[in-house]
């Protein structure tokens, strides 16, 4: 994330304020934050391309850990914070992470998992004491370290694992090329333009940052020069006396979200304005048509869907007035060359419903795993899947 021109524009605004502690951090202080512990990896051996994990629960240290990463030109694994130890290790020592960074939440579960983990020289403790030379506490080991940018700055960006409902999960690598941090990957450009991101915008996060789409917003947000308010958990009412409490003009959610909040009282629900929402997006899941119905009469037009996944092979999109003559659609493609095909992998008809695959529209492979990678492409590696199903109407709505 850019944080060094914000720094200098907006030193006092907050990047980023944490929903129930009220925690906020300034665009002055999360660059520096971000470029001691760029130097930590550096001094720590890590080159660009090398990996690092993190693992914790959404708190006040979680963008600059995100952060540090994307401008060194790192491959940073932000894992599911409620994995067991053994499933923690699994992804430590496929991701070929040499640094863990936890909090004292999840730090029971980290300790365990290292101990299978010869690769992870350090564990770095967000908001705790250390206890030993490998795990020791973030701003100790961070002390003393410039808080200027290191002097070979080059963007890193996130490598996600699949959620892994079939089989182990699997790293979602993205190539990269040595370039500026200032310059974004393609596909971050392109969802902001679409998400309609603007400097001054006030972005709230209710997600786990270990998702890509929340983790992505909160980063887009910063590089514009938003302030991000993150939730640390979701509670419906909370967050719409946040909308209201901070004027909220941009904000992500999944149908479940929407359905809790439909589910408020009518007269806690007409009790906060949210009149300052610019644009609600939503995605990750299907949405039922009434529930979507409901909250477009509730909010206004403002809602937006799209359809993707973190591997980036493929994305549709639609607004609230596409979707209101098309009840139930996800979008038409922006991204990709969409085909709907049959199990012998031919093309189904208009309306006939079958295993969505792309034209891939952003490189990718799973990491250290080409078999995998191979099954999710077409024989000829043109095309790529992760096996949803879905169909397309006559006016090219999926």
């Amino acid at each position: 994330m850019d944080t060094a021109r914000h720094a200098h524009l907006r030193p006092l605004q907050p990047a980023f304020i944490m929903a129930g502690s009220g925690e906020s951090v300034t665009y002055r202080e999360l660059e520096a934050r971000c470029n001691r512990l760029a130097h930590l990896f550096r001094k720590r051996g890590l080159q660009p391309l090398d990996h690092y994990a993190i693992f914790m629960e959404n708190n006040g240290r979680y963008v600059e850990t995100c952060g540090a990463g994307e401008r060194s030109g790192l491959y940073f694994t932000c894992v599911n914070s409620y994995l067991t130890p053994g499933e923690l290790a699994y992804i430590l020592n496929n991701s070929q992470s040499r640094i863990l960074i936890t909090s004292m939440a999840k730090l029971d579960v980290a300790r365990e998992a290292i101990k299978e983990c010869p690769k992870v020289e350090l564990c770095l403790v967000a908001d705790g004491e250390g206890e030993s030379e490998r795990i020791v506490n973030l701003d100790q080991a961070t002390a003393g370290l410039p808080e200027t940018p290191i002097a070979d700055e080059c963007l890193g960006t996130a490598m996600l694992y699949s959620s892994g409902t079939t089989g182990r999960p699997k790293g979602i690598l993205r190539p990269m090329s040595l370039q500026p941090p200032q310059r974004q990957l393609p596909m971050f450009d392109f969802l902001q333009r679409l998400w309609q991101y603007r400097e001054g915008m006030i972005y709230l996060s209710p997600a786990p940052l270990y998702h890509s789409a929340p983790q992505a917003a909160v980063n887009l947000t910063i590089r514009m020069g938003g302030t991000a308010i993150i939730m640390e958990s979701f509670d419906a009412e909370r967050y719409l006396q946040l909308v209201e409490t901070w004027g909220v003009t941009h904000s992500q959610l999944v149908p479940t979200m929407f359905s809790r909040m439909l589910k408020l009282p009518e007269e806690v629900r007409r009790r906060y304005d949210v009149s300052s929402l610019e644009i609600a997006i939503h995605a990750a899941a299907p949405c039922p048509v009434q529930v979507k119905d409901e909250m477009i009469k509730w909010w206004g037009p403002i809602i937006q869907e799209y359809y993707g996944a973190t591997e980036g092979l493929g994305f549709t999109a639609c607004d609230s007035q596409e979707w209101l003559a098309h009840r139930g659609t996800v979008g038409r493609v922006l991204l990709g060359e969409l085909h709907i095909l049959d199990a012998s992998l031919r093309e189904c008809p208009v309306g006939t419903a079958g295993t969505i695959w792309f034209k891939t529209a952003t490189a990718f492979e799973y990491f250290n795993d080409p078999e995998k990678t191979k099954e999710a492409r077409s024989p000829d590696g043109t095309m790529s899947t992760v096996g949803d199903v879905g169909y397309v109407d006559a006016d090219g709505y999926l």
